[in-house]
């Protein structure tokens, strides 16, 4: 696993400190689900919040994580697919936010659809966020 996170950083020409490691560690452990900087900030012992915050900076900059939007007022962020880079992010896919648990997931498979606009009007950025229960909470 440390290999992986070390080829990340390569791949991305990113130096490979330990506060970087230790949040690319979490986001791939994490999967699909999106994580807040509190959530983060929980899972590493004391970090300093503006390195921290310095660091999901730097990974959306150059492709590693995208931000997960998902209405709850939380900036929230996941780990990107294999074609994100520096220039450009491609992730154009749903964000799911469970109302029973808070979880947000990332759902690839479900890609946002290709909006007509009126004249004059141009799409830069669009999210689709879907609200509901995660397959965990409408299973109990």
């Amino acid at each position: 696993m440390r290999a992986d996170i070390t080829n990340l950083l390569t791949s991305h020409k990113l130096r490979k400190t330990p506060i970087r490691k230790e949040v690319l560690q979490i986001f791939i452990e994490a999967g699909e689900r999106a994580l807040s900087n509190n959530d983060i900030e929980q899972m590493l012992n004391k970090p300093d919040r503006i390195t921290l915050y310095r660091t999901l900076k730097t990974f959306e900059q150059k492709g590693l994580i995208h931000q997960a939007l998902d209405g709850s007022g939380t900036t929230k962020y996941a780990l990107c697919n294999n074609n994100c880079d520096v220039h450009e992010h491609h992730d154009e896919h749903a964000h799911f936010h469970c109302q029973s648990c808070g979880h947000t997931t990332c759902l690839e498979e479900v890609i946002s659809p290709n909006f007509s606009v009126p004249d004059g009007y141009q799409i830069q950025v669009s999210h689709l966020i879907l609200k509901g229960l995660c397959k965990d909470c409408s299973a109990v």
